[in-house]
């Protein structure tokens, strides 16, 4: 899969910026742990793939579901970051709905975010993933929480923490 480079203004003041290189420069320990990379990221699609590796299946050689899940979280994560920061706001999920139709054994896995519900205060996000064959393996919906700025969660102002 070709990475889309494309450029956006993520906030207002903020230059446009390459979204693609600066999420895979950010990525958290454990989006490195899975080797997702992002390949594209817009406020309308987020892309990601992920190498299938020993570390990421469970006891039958399969995919473990965590993995579907956690692709699901990320893109629809990112998304909803995307679409909210240029109204200073920020997102949280609220829900993850994951369904797994295919196992998967080896390759990559290739993940696709698109919003179904942008509003005001919270939005909702569609992703599949499928096996570098083209095949559906599982599918999600993530309902995000928009903040305000300025909002807390677990006791802490939500920011983006430096490493």
């Amino acid at each position: 899969m070709a990475i889309v480079a494309r450029r956006i203004t993520v906030a207002s003041g903020m230059a446009d910026v390459d979204v693609v290189t600066m999420l895979n420069a950010a990525r958290g320990g454990f989006e490195v742990t899975l080797g997702l990379t992002f390949t594209r990221a817009t406020p309308d699609e987020v892309a990601c793939e992920v190498p299938v590796g020993p570390h990421l299946v469970q006891p039958y050689g399969l995919v473990h579901g965590g993995v579907y899940a956690t692709i699901i979280e990320t893109l629809a994560s990112v998304g909803a970051a995307l679409f909210a920061m240029p109204k200073r706001q920020t997102a949280v999920g609220l829900e993850n709905s994951t369904s797994f139709l295919r196992a998967v054994r080896s390759g990559k896995l290739l993940g696709v975010a698109r919003p179904l519900h942008r509003g005001h205060t919270t939005q909702v996000w569609e992703v599949e993933v499928r096996g570098d064959d083209g095949k559906l393996a599982a599918t999600g919906r993530v309902r995000m929480l928009c903040l305000e700025p300025g909002a807390t969660v677990a006791g802490e102002t939500v920011a983006i923490k430096s490493r």
